[in-house]
């Protein structure tokens, strides 16, 4: 079960549930993935709603290692989800919101410019 309170989601990844959050370590790797200078700029970044499948990939990978997976970004994007493309996009919607609240993210169901 997700702590929400620590900014955890869970979601069907590869077949297996799996748990997601963003920790420092993992905000760290995405500021350095979006050459973001600190944590205002990447949630700004982030509400934009602009995501590539690469910046997907990254912030699903950033978020499986802040719950203790070892896996990298490429393996992060080889997960399956049933859905498609909007799914990934909903997991991250999720994961920014649990992280930065509400308004950093698409509404969770709306894939938006994501797909």
């Amino acid at each position: 079960m997700p702590n929400a309170r620590r900014g955890e989601i869970e979601a069907e990844l590869g077949g297996h549930r799996r748990r997601l959050v963003l920790t420092l370590g993992s905000l760290a790797e995405l500021e350095a993935h979006f050459e973001a200078g600190d944590l205002v700029e990447l949630a700004e970044r982030f509400g934009t709603g602009r995501l590539s499948a690469a910046d997907l990939a990254a912030v699903i990978g950033a978020g499986l290692r802040g719950a203790g997976e070892t896996i990298t970004d490429r393996e992060a994007a080889s997960l399956s989800v049933e859905g498609g493309a909007a799914s990934y996009a909903r997991i991250v919607s999720d994961l920014l919101t649990a992280t930065f609240g509400a308004g950093a993210a698409p509404e969770a169901g709306d894939a938006g410019p994501f797909v």
